[in-house]
């Protein structure tokens, strides 16, 4: 199997998808693995890279994993080629990817098997005027998005306005979370949760610019607000770092700032030994990161809450099938690897060059 399972080939696309009113245009890169079986796995991340570098990237790195096993992951994680997050994080899911279409087996068998087949998926409401938000909040409960996420102006005022209006317009048909953005210091912050305590937030997530979990831990200590942490965990020492000091009772587990799915499944081993809250997070997507998102979220029962994903909102995709969005969730797909198909003709159709 190894001698029919090693990498060929690596190319690297830039995409830009259009998003509902009101959110731009998502730009996603994904990276394509080819195997010497005349297979191919995909992965994808939110990259800081300009276009023209896209041609000396693949040069530097193609080397670096000609041959290599794609069962070899571990070995892998370790290369400096590709050790900036992101970057590891869609390589990574590209040779899972190729794992699980080696093997004819979808991940979540891989990691676990299915301990649930359809993800709650928490949505982001567009930034604006509290009537506005109000409106779009509830529509999305209507759609059956139980779960939201209210992301701060970076003005305690209109924070306050947005979470009052949300609350009259969805009533209880919907939890709501508040991103603080890490904008606040931590006295605008505790004055904040005063006025949210009863606003029966399900998270205030990264309520304060802070550089070490202590002081997130001291906020807690001065609310009954949940918090959470997102920004601050860029690995699986974060994660104890946080539960160790009780910086919060949520982690929000992101792929590409942890460095990819073994990091999110390492951090989510440590946060469910301290009954720590969590969920996996995905941005904007052209299909690979949310494929990988469910599952991850299928096979690691500990992650129970709705998934922060920003894919219901994107009017298109990279795949040949796109994933169907049912009452707020999305079905684990079953086909081997990510249990997804990339389009070509959508990639280059989409592609910045």
């Amino acid at each position: 199997m190894g001698e029919t399972a090693r990498i060929t080939d690596v190319e690297f696309f830039l995409v830009e998808l259009p998003c509902d009113a009101g959110l731009g245009a998502a730009r996603c890169w994904l990276v394509r693995l080819a195997s010497d079986a005349g297979l191919e796995g995909w992965g994808e991340a939110r990259l800081d890279w300009r276009p023209a570098e896209l041609a000396a990237r693949r040069d530097s790195l193609a080397p670096v994993l000609a041959a290599r096993s794609v069962f070899d992951v571990e070995e892998l994680l370790r290369l400096d080629a590709i050790r900036e997050p992101a970057l590891r994080s869609a390589v990574e899911t590209a040779c899972w990817d190729l794992i699980g279409r080696t093997t004819g087996q979808p991940l979540c068998h891989l990691w676990g098997g299915h301990y649930r087949r359809r993800i709650p998926l928490a949505v982001h409401l567009p930034n604006g005027p509290a009537p506005e938000v109000a409106q779009v909040a509830r529509q999305w409960a209507e759609f059956g998005f139980h779960e939201q996420i209210l992301v701060s102006r970076g003005k305690p005022e209109e924070d306050l306005a947005n979470v009052q209006a949300i609350r009259q317009a969805a009533s209880d048909r919907a939890e709501l979370s508040l991103d603080g953005r890490a904008a606040y210091d931590l006295p605008t912050a505790h004055d904040l949760c005063a006025e949210l305590e009863y606003a029966r937030l399900r998270c205030f997530l990264d309520p304060v610019g802070a550089s070490t979990f202590h002081e997130v831990a001291a906020l807690g200590r001065q609310t009954s607000v949940p918090l959470g942490v997102a920004r601050m965990l860029r690995g699986p020492a974060d994660v104890l770092a946080m539960v160790r000091c009780g910086a919060g009772r949520i982690a929000l587990l992101d792929p590409e700032r942890l460095g990819g799915p073994s990091a999110v499944r390492r951090s989510a081993a440590i946060a469910e030994a301290s009954e720590t809250g969590m969920a996996v997070a995905c941005g904007p997507s052209a299909g690979p990161a949310v494929a990988l998102l469910l599952h991850l979220a299928a096979a690691t029962p500990a992650l129970a809450a709705a998934n922060p994903c920003d894919y219901p909102q994107l009017r298109e995709d990279v795949l040949a099938e796109p994933l169907e969005v049912v009452d707020g969730m999305i079905a684990v797909p079953q086909g081997p690897g990510l249990g997804v198909q990339v389009d070509r003709a959508k990639v280059e159709r989409y592609q910045i060059a």
